[in-house]
């Protein structure tokens, strides 16, 4: 018994010849009652589209960055309020374009500039390091013993005596390459951010403050005396996102008119064009509404999301405008194309959106907030898809129509051809030929084991020096690379957490043990310097007798330990916490690159594992490179296991719609090709698998799997209803074929303009989606029959 030939359906002129009580009870309900449907999805599009005006905010959270499972960053997180400057920090640098740091002038500029930071809400104060604040400190040893004090004298008062002190302390305090350019150009201020403001308890706002960090740049720049300023840290690189993320929802509106224009092209008809694009826009208004109602801001990740919403609706309201014009174009009223179209494409629509979900979903097994927001939030947009594309859509179409002219285009080639396709869809069609599909399974297996071969050389982490989220000539890849040249330190720190019981910081064995770790690590390539709490309490014992060099050592006797931790909180207190129960070793890393990143876990994770005892545990890890480790950690545990949780709810969703095993192989191995492929280009880009490149292989297959689910529910129709292949697939074609061609181009066409993003992983996401949507498509037409000859020739 073969089932009904649903692109077939009998021509009904009126709806006297319909009957109303036909289809299934979504059906009925939703077309018998078609005046309520539109009402309430008007009055949710009224109060949604409120929420998301008046509600939504664009915001980033250092925290939201953190993989907050993973080992390392527990231990961070468990130890915070120890670690001061580990962590969120700013480093701005201060230069005088004009000469050097010892102009009075400048210095004024300077104590200004470090006042107004001071006073900036969300700054960690007590913390806080520069020239100007009286924890830097310089020390010299004398016949009678130490002597020190605030590097800036405190009689400073700009004349040239005031002036050539501060050389002097200057050269005796040890700060120049960290707190002082090696060329004495510039001064830098180190600022440590809360995650809290201590008046309010809310999370600091980080637009808010790199608002203000801005104003301060600008004043200073511009003033009597300009300098020049160059600020690196995450408030300033959320700065940087925020003012690309206003810059890409400019790209919203060309992606709008670019999607409009090539739908208008396919259909051109204004009517059915301006309403599926409509459709779509409305299912972005619910969803950002639904965001904001949920307490959820956009994010730099997120914010890409409502065009990925767009685009998949557009999609899949071009299949059901296609459908209807072609039962229009055959003479079928109206009302009943609708519900045929909707019984046509309905299960075959609402499982490539719960792919589509299922691929958003994924993301939600990644340990890292920001994704997991994305995840949400995209998820919550195909929600609302399966409401305003497969139910709202056909019920307005209902009532709108399409043009007369379009619908007769639409099946013109019935009347000239019987059916038969022409030009590219009968090269298309021919793919069915045991020859030609042949030479497409063996050009794709080639394209496979190649592809495969070079994705084996693809790299976890960062693969550019500076802030990769920026392109490379980004204003704060500029500042990074004008801080990296001018200081010996470099701003990523990887730091090993030594944890003692109470005043065990100071004992000979856990200062002999962090001593031989930061040893070991200086072994690494990629390790430019470390520092210590043991560092300084051999400059100390060094110090008391008379600077010997021979007493640049760890002494044996506690009490010179104990003076010479005394000696070090002074002048370096982020060395060990009040208590004495953790200090940190801390490595000054060449570059953040997966490599580097790589040799350094590996040295501090054997060391730790060898050496930890009860009284003393070595812990990984804090510092800007200590939190990338970690989260390049949980990247490289979820790639594959991400693709292997989408793959099988694909194939599963396939499975339940087909019922059929060989027509699931026929469906997936395009994106198993696609898969391929993808990682094979990020290796010819030079990417590297990230927070930001991660989603783009599950989104790619979630979406991708749209085409075959079009064509293989049509064709296994066909042949069920007793076609050929051959005849199925031309059948199919013609009734969806373009169109998933069209869907394609449309997809590719609303991402590929954040190539042009200035936040560069949004550029690469728009790349890789670009070329897995094309592909996908490609893939499609092509595969889809050529599989078929081999896997679904006769079909029961």
């Amino acid at each position: 018994m073969h089932t009904p030939n649903l692109d077939a359906m009998p021509v009904v002129r009126s709806l006297e010849q319909f009957d109303q009580r036909s289809g299934s009870l979504l059906e009925r309900l939703v077309f018998n009652h078609r005046l309520a449907m539109v009402a309430l999805c008007l009055l949710a599009t009224l109060v949604l589209g409120h929420l998301a005006a008046t509600r939504l905010t664009l915001n980033a959270s250092f925290e939201k960055m953190l993989p907050q499972g993973q080992p390392y960053i527990q231990n961070y997180l468990q130890n915070q309020a120890a670690l001061r400057g580990l962590g969120n920090a700013l480093r701005v640098v201060v230069e005088n374009p004009q000469g050097d740091i010892f102009e009075p002038r400048y210095l004024e500029q300077l104590k200004q500039i470090n006042d107004e930071l001071f006073l900036t809400p969300g700054v960690d104060r007590a913390w806080m390091k520069s020239m100007w604040t009286p924890s830097v400190r310089w020390n010299e040893v004398t016949e009678e013993g130490f002597r020190g004090g605030p590097v800036m004298p405190d009689n400073y008062d700009g004349s040239p005596a005031g002036v050539e002190q501060l050389k002097i302390n200057l050269a005796r305090s040890g700060i120049v390459g960290s707190l002082v350019g090696k060329d004495y150009k510039s001064a830098m201020i180190f600022v440590p951010l809360l995650a809290r403001d201590p008046a309010t308890g809310k999370a600091i706002d980080y637009a808010q403050l790199a608002g203000a960090i801005e104003r301060i740049v600008h004043a200073r720049q511009g003033g009597a005396y300009p300098v020049s300023m160059h600020v690196t840290g995450f408030a300033k690189l959320v700065a940087e996102l925020l003012a690309g993320m206003l810059q890409v929802l400019a790209y919203f509106a060309a992606a709008a008119l670019v999607a409009t224009a090539i739908i208008y092209a396919y259909t051109r008809c204004v009517r059915s064009t301006a309403l599926v694009v409509a459709c779509s826009l409305v299912a972005v208004a619910w969803q950002l509404g639904l965001v904001a109602a949920l307490g959820y801001a956009l994010d730099p990740f997120s914010i890409l999301v409502p065009f990925l919403v767009f685009a998949i609706g557009v999609s899949h309201g071009a299949q059901k405008m296609n459908g209807i014009m072609q039962d229009v174009g055959r003479g079928t009223h109206l009302l009943v194309a609708a519900r045929y179209t909707f019984r046509r494409l309905f299960l075959a629509g609402l499982t490539a959106l719960l792919a589509d979900a299922v691929g958003f979903a994924v993301l939600m097994t990644i340990d890292i907030p920001v994704i997991r927001d994305l995840a949400l939030t995209a998820s919550i947009g195909v929600a609302v898809l399966i409401f305003t594309n497969l139910l709202l859509l056909p019920v307005l179409l209902s009532y709108v129509g399409v043009s007369p002219a379009a619908a007769r285009r639409c099946v013109a080639h019935e009347a000239e051809g019987a059916g038969e396709p022409s030009g590219l869809w009968r090269a298309l069609a021919r793919f069915t030929e045991p020859s030609r599909a042949a030479i497409a399974v063996g050009a794709a297996l080639l394209l496979a084991v190649a592809g495969f071969a070079v994705s084996l050389q693809l790299k976890i982490g960062d693969l550019d020096p500076g802030a990769p989220e920026l392109r490379a000539d980004s204003r704060y890849n500029r500042d990074n690379a004008y801080i990296t040249g001018h200081y010996s330190l470099s701003s990523d720190q990887f730091a090993v957490m030594v944890k003692t019981p109470k005043d065990g910081c100071l004992k000979y064995e856990t200062l002999v043990e962090a001593d031989r770790l930061a040893w070991r690590l200086q072994q690494v390539p990629g390790v430019q310097a470390t520092v210590s709490l043991a560092d300084a309490v051999r400059q100390v014992t060094a110090g008391t007798s008379e600077g010997n060099p021979k007493w640049l050592t760890i002494a044996r006797n506690q009490d010179m330990l104990n003076y010479g931790g005394q000696q070090a909180s002074v002048n370096n207190p982020e060395l060990f916490d009040r208590d004495c129960t953790l200090m940190p070793v801390i490595a000054y890393l060449a570059d953040h690159k997966a490599e580097t990143l790589e040799r350094v876990v590996q040295a501090a994770d054997s060391f730790s594992k060898e050496h930890s005892t009860p009284e003393r545990q070595f812990l990984l890890a804090a510092g800007s490179a200590g939190i990338e480790a970690a989260t390049n950690i949980v990247v490289r545990e979820a790639n594959h296991k991400m693709l292997l949780y989408v793959y099988a709810a694909v194939i599963a969703l396939c499975f339940i719609t087909f019922r059929n095993w060989r027509a699931v192989l026929v469906a997936v191995l395009p994106l198993v090709l696609t898969s391929i492929l993808c990682e094979a280009l990020m290796v010819a880009l030079g990417m590297g698998v990230k927070v930001a490149t991660l989603p783009v292989i599950a989104l790619g297959v979630g979406i991708g799997v749209d085409y075959a689910l079009y064509l293989v529910s049509v064709q296994l129709g066909r042949q069920r209803a007793g076609e050929s292949l051959e005849q199925a697939y031309r059948h199919a074609l013609q009734f969806t074929g373009k169109v998933v061609a069209l869907v394609g181009v449309t997809l590719a066409a609303g991402v590929v303009c954040w190539a042009w993003s200035p936040i560069k992983f949004q550029a690469d996401m728009g790349i890789l989606l670009t070329f897995m949507f094309a592909l996908n498509m490609v893939g499609a037409l092509v595969l889809v029959p050529a599989l078929s000859h081999f896997l679904l020739r006769k079909v029961r």
